[in-house]
């Protein structure tokens, strides 16, 4: 069971918290978002993990060496420039040679969503990958057919709608939950580039007409903890986490 931590990030949501450190080490009572996922990562069953790191990365490792990998295999890539979250993951692939699919994380999500929802999906439906999704308002959204298949994207602030997959199905709103699993096939379907985000990999997938599935994780507690106002409601929604 192998999984990628995606912490890299500048964190500039949360300035200044992250001036003088990665988002991965803010803490919400008294606990680093990185710590907790370790631990959550670790309760799902999941042995091995990789955290790509750029801001302040040097922390990040002093940190996870300090606690000594919290009782499991943990590797680091570290990115001289910010490669996005498709280039950090291309970056890694190494890590991931030896297995079929594996799962991405960012480090400013906590949720408690049973992962092995999104291995049986991307497995039973074979796909190239299978992200968590849900129903919440947000400013952009994935556009998924009936069958759960992505097909399009749209940002309802901008008016911009981008639709890859041409067909008679109607296309519904989801909101991206920040978490995905990966069929380790997906390398040889990624660009060129060494920069580049998951998602824009994703909707070229979809014109490719290669599978893109979701499940939707509606039930499953859930928050992104990338703004300041978000610090407390994390809190107070995971403080059974906070006391173990």
């Amino acid at each position: 069971m192998k999984a990628m931590i995606l912490a890299a990030g500048l964190g500039t949501r949360l300035r200044p918290l992250t001036d003088q450190r990665p988002k991965a080490l803010v803490e919400i009572g008294g606990k680093t978002l990185l710590e907790i996922n370790i631990r959550r990562l670790k309760e799902a069953g999941f042995n091995e993990i990789i955290i790509n790191a750029h801001h302040h990365a040097r922390q990040i490792i002093d940190f996870v060496e300090k606690n000594q990998a919290f009782g499991l295999r943990i590797a680091f890539s570290v990115e001289e420039q910010l490669l996005e979250t498709g280039g950090g993951v291309k970056k890694a692939r190494w890590f991931f040679e030896d297995c079929d699919a594996f799962l991405v994380h960012n480090v400013d999500v906590l949720t408690d969503m049973d992962y092995t929802n999104l291995f049986k999906n991307l497995k039973e439906r074979r796909a190239l990958a299978c992200l968590a999704v849900r129903q919440r308002d947000t400013q952009r959204y994935l556009l998924f057919d009936d069958r759960l298949v992505l097909g399009g994207w749209q940002n309802i602030r901008s008016g911009e709608r981008r639709i890859m997959v041409e067909h008679n199905r109607p296309l519904k709103p989801y909101s991206f939950m920040g978490v995905q699993v990966l069929s380790s096939a997906i390398f040889d379907f990624f660009p060129a580039e060494t920069k580049f985000s998951l998602i824009e990999a994703y909707l070229q997938l979809a014109a490719q007409k290669q599978k893109v599935c979701a499940v939707i994780e509606q039930q499953a507690r859930w928050i992104d903890v990338g703004k300041k106002d978000s610090l407390l409601e994390a809190e107070r929604l995971f403080a059974d986490w906070l006391k173990k």
